[in-house]
């Protein structure tokens, strides 16, 4: 339990004390918002702080910090670690870059902050990228919460029913105005998301469960033997640092009143999220007493919705339970819908399509949701595994485009760079040895034989590990080249 609370207190003062100098890299000014230059009353309104943050939260806290941060359990109490570090040094510190240079460039999507700063080429990429993550992520996040409500609700009204009605849903948030539903809402999501968490939290401090300590199982304790690298850190995804995160800023970037909200909605709803991730993590290797039965219970339970409504049960009981899981439901709904939005917001910022007009917004709307629909009848674990690896590659991408920025005005960019080049080798490297990649064909080509599991992956890491550190060192010569020495050489002449 000493672990977890040490873990906790670092997530606060990360807050406390990293935020701030990040947030010294791109100061806030006195400089108008584009919600207070030029409210539209569809994506453009200003909304209170309190609100900005509820929504941000929200928005970013999906399937990732509890389904993501449960697998991540599997490798012991070293997630922790991850968690941690992850969040205070590079997903807060993405998703201020993310924010707050979206707010600069008039709430803009990723996309567009991309291009501006890495090129028209990674401009197109990113648009593609980012509109084929969004639509992945309201796939995945429509499956989860339909099939935990299919699980506390009557038969007749089975996952198939749930899924309808929370793909409707969907397509009202993605099409009416942001204070219509998801401003009024969002107050009692929030409401039921702090329940869970406060719930899940304490109720394993209450009944005195004996947390696994890091000091004493601090290493890849994997049932299955999958190594911590690079698996571990796609596998958490939304716990530590998500590319998710900067499709949704945007939203929030053309809401908040002040840029000195930028911090604490940004930064802080990221820390806040890794507060449910490192929970969830701990829930799973303590109700189930360790990476063994949380395996066991893994796969006994055929899905993490049935793993998560178990774990809800047995530290709460049945009313307890339903309060908790109702928090865990409104995680996935509400990023499903803001990812359609965003969706909706990028495809509106590529083709310069005004969204005030209602037949234009719902132009767009509906072939989203059409192909959302379409991608949510194939099987969620093959979805969550591409959704994983886009995500922390669209992040990767992010990253580079704050250091971009932070060369360009010859600031400090060395705390954007150090977790961008250790993103580009995560990704690259699971791309590699993944069974999702190119896993099964360079293991393959190494053993003279197919292989599966960790041997397979063991067999591609050969070749996949080395790569991955070229592959992260080249990303950072690029940057040097393209953005550091031409302004350097600017300044001297």
């Amino acid at each position: 339990m000493v672990t977890f609370f040490i873990a906790l207190f670092m997530l606060i003062a990360g807050f406390a004390v990293y935020a701030k100098f990040v947030e010294r890299l791109l100061p806030p000014d006195e400089r108008k918002t584009p919600a207070i230059d030029h409210p539209d009353g569809v994506d453009y309104i200003p909304l209170p702080l309190w609100k900005s943050f509820l929504i941000q939260l929200l928005n970013i806290a999906g399937l990732g910090p509890i389904f993501g941060a449960l697998s991540g359990a599997l490798w012991g109490p070293v997630v922790y670690f991850w968690i941690v570090f992850g969040t205070i040094f590079a997903g807060g510190v993405h998703d201020y870059f993310s924010g707050m240079l979206s707010e600069r460039h008039n709430g803009g999507s990723i996309s567009e902050i991309v291009g501006f700063y890495l090129g028209p080429v990674m401009k197109t990429v990113m648009r593609f990228f980012s509109v084929v993550l969004l639509i992945f992520v309201g796939a995945t996040f429509s499956i989860g919460p339909a099939g935990l409500l299919a699980l506390l609700t009557p038969e007749s009204l089975d996952m198939h029913f749930w899924l309808a009605v929370i793909l409707i849903y969907y397509f009202l948030a993605t099409l009416l105005p942001i204070d219509k539903i998801i401003g009024r809402l969002y107050p009692l999501f929030g409401a039921a998301l702090i329940i869970m968490c406060l719930g899940v939290g304490g109720g394993m401090v209450a009944q005195g469960y004996e947390m696994p300590e890091m000091w004493h199982n601090f290493g890849n304790l994997h049932p299955d033997g999958l190594p911590i690298w690079p698996l571990m850190f796609i596998t958490v995804a939304c716990g530590a640092i998500s590319g998710f995160h900067a499709t949704q800023s945007p939203m929030m970037a053309r809401c908040i009143r002040s840029e000195y909200e930028g911090r604490k909605v940004f930064y802080g709803a990221m820390v806040a999220e890794g507060v449910i991730a490192l929970i969830w993590a701990a829930a799973g290797v303590t109700v189930y007493n360790g990476t063994g039965g949380l395996w066991e219970a893994t796969n006994r339970l055929a899905g993490q919705s049935a793993l998560v409504y178990d774990i809800c049960n047995t530290l709460l009981g049945p009313a307890g339970a339903v309060l908790a899981m109702l928090g865990v439901i409104v995680c996935p709904i509400t990023s499903g819908d803001t990812a359609f939005r965003s969706a909706r917001l990028t495809l509106a910022d590529w083709f310069g399509v005004d969204q005030k007009p209602h037949m234009k917004r719902l132009m767009l709307s509906l072939p989203l949701l059409l192909c959302g629909g379409a991608l949510s009848l194939v099987n969620f674990q093959i979805i969550w595994r591409y959704f994983s690896w886009s995500n922390q590659t669209l992040a990767m991408i992010t990253l580079w485009t704050a250091a971009a920025f932070l060369a360009k005005v010859r600031h400090n960019f060395w705390p954007v760079v150090i977790p961008a080049v250790f993103m580009s080798a995560v990704c690259s490297t699971y791309i590699l040895v993944a069974p999702e990649g190119f896993g099964p064909m360079i293991s393959r080509a190494a053993a003279g034989s197919a292989l599966s599991g960790a041997a397979a992956i063991d067999a591609a890491a050969k070749a996949g590990y080395p790569a991955g550190i070229v592959f992260a060192a080249v990303c950072f010569v690029l940057f040097w080249v393209k953005c550091v020495k031409p302004y350097q050489e600017k300044k001297l002449g």
